[in-house]
């Protein structure tokens, strides 16, 4: 079976037994959430058929048109921000859908490509449409929101599930410890522009007291060093992330191979290649639009209804885009698949820390904006300590209940907090 968006980062089951699972987010099962492959080969009807009519959730694609019409018709800014905030949810499962299929035929290095395009395509879609709008706090927090709510919410979650069912569960501990270090240098990575401006700041504070501290703020020295420094630590990241891939799927792809379980369902391509590609095309032009005037509306929402940019950017947004990985997370963990589980939430993590975030500044760069890897102090200290215990929690290989609590504690704090945040 081909690695997809899907594939679990520590795998013990697998049919064949000698297939490397990369760390993203879990493979579907068709047995529990998709119907029987129809009679024969799949063709392009049948494919677009079963991507729009496999999930309940497809539901909420109602809600498509609707965004369409509310920003065409000028329909106050909440109605906007609502109906395009829900359309954007079942967009995302497609997308998901859609990836996973694509891989399952085209092969492993292909799979993995896919995997790194549209693993966090809404993610991507939000961050490219706010960059373009100049909304840069908006790129940011909602990059760090979707690392807060996969490590700590998504994982939490997971962990609570297991731990109803099973008093401990366990997953493959070397694997989720060079994962989780590769987390690490992401994050570091991303505290060290903030460690520089505030490295600044001190030295003009203690040299020509607090009166310097605006025009500081305001000078095209510090933020030429906190570009400098952006730029090139996320050309770094991005060649740390190909090696990662290349880590996990070539080289020392056995630390990720799955265990043989006779009694693993073999999984069914539903989708032709072809149809899953179309599907993938159409289904991100449609998010782009959606995404579009999700975030145009974002700052009269904010300020008519006084709900802070930071809570929209770091909790609303991410639930969006991860609403239907939260559902897969949680549904494993209740059947003791923690691979899968830790699979979502720190697959993900990664992608968005290590190749998501630089990509995006080296995007900004390219278009004229100047995006850096500086993010507000507070949300750079929630950001390291989330990481910190994530690792401290995963390095024995085991899980239960009260650690699952631990992380879902630590997000609400965390979101309480971005609630008063001052936006910036």
């Amino acid at each position: 079976m081909a690695p997809t968006e899907n594939s679990p980062l520590l795998s013990n089951n697998n049919n064949n037994g000698d297939q490397s699972l990369p760390m993203h987010r879990p493979t579907s099962y068709p047995s529990r959430f998709s119907p029987h492959a129809p009679p024969g080969s799949p063709n392009l009807v049948s494919s677009m058929w079963w991507l729009f009519t496999s999930s309940w959730l497809n539901i909420l694609l109602a809600f498509v048109p609707l965004g369409f019409i509310a920003e065409f018709l000028h329909w106050p800014a909440i109605w906007r921000f609502s109906l395009n905030f829900l359309a954007i949810v079942p967009l995302a499962k497609l997308l998901g859908d859609a990836t996973e299929q694509s891989s399952l035929k085209l092969g492993q290095t292909l799979g993995g490509l896919l995997n790194a395009t549209f693993g966090n395509a809404v993610e991507l879609i939000v961050g490219v449409v706010a960059l373009l709008q100049g909304q840069l706090r908006i790129v940011q927090t909602s990059l760090i929101g979707s690392i807060l709510s996969n490590i700590l919410l998504v994982l939490g979650m997971s962990f609570v599930a297991g731990g109803l069912f099973k008093s401990e569960n366990t997953f493959q501990q070397t694997a989720a410890q060079a994962s989780g270090s590769v987390m690490t240098l992401g994050v570091v990575t991303i505290a060290i522009p903030a460690a520089y401006q505030g490295s600044i700041r001190m030295n003009t504070l203690f040299s020509q007291g607090f009166d310097a501290l605006k025009s500081l703020d305001d000078s095209d020295s510090t933020l030429d060093g906190l570009l400098f420094i952006s730029r090139g630590a996320s050309m770094i990241l991005l060649v740390i992330y190909v090696l990662y891939l290349v880590f996990q799927l070539k080289t020392h792809a056995f630390l990720y191979e799955a265990e043989e379980d006779q009694d693993e369902e073999e999984e069914v391509a539903m989708m032709t290649p072809v149809a899953a590609i179309i599907g993938l095309l159409v289904v991100t032009v449609i998010t782009s639009f959606n995404a579009d005037y999700l975030v145009s509306a974002i700052d009269e929402t904010a300020n008519e209804y006084h709900i802070p940019k930071a809570f929209i950017g770091t909790i609303l947004l991410p639930i969006v885009g991860n609403a239907a990985e939260h559902v897969t997370s949680v549904w494993m963990a209740s059947k003791a698949k923690m691979e899968i589980a830790i699979g979502v939430s720190v697959g993900s993590s990664i992608q968005i820390a290590v190749g998501l975030i630089p990509a995006l500044v080296l995007i900004g760069w390219a278009v004229g904006q100047p995006l850096t890897l500086y993010f507000q102090s507070f949300e750079t200290v929630v950001l390291v300590a989330s990481v910190l215990l994530v690792n401290t929690l995963i390095q024995d290989g085991r899980s239960n209940y009260i650690e699952g609590a631990m992380l879902c504690s630590l997000y609400l704090v965390a979101a309480l907090s971005f609630w008063v945040e001052p936006d910036m």
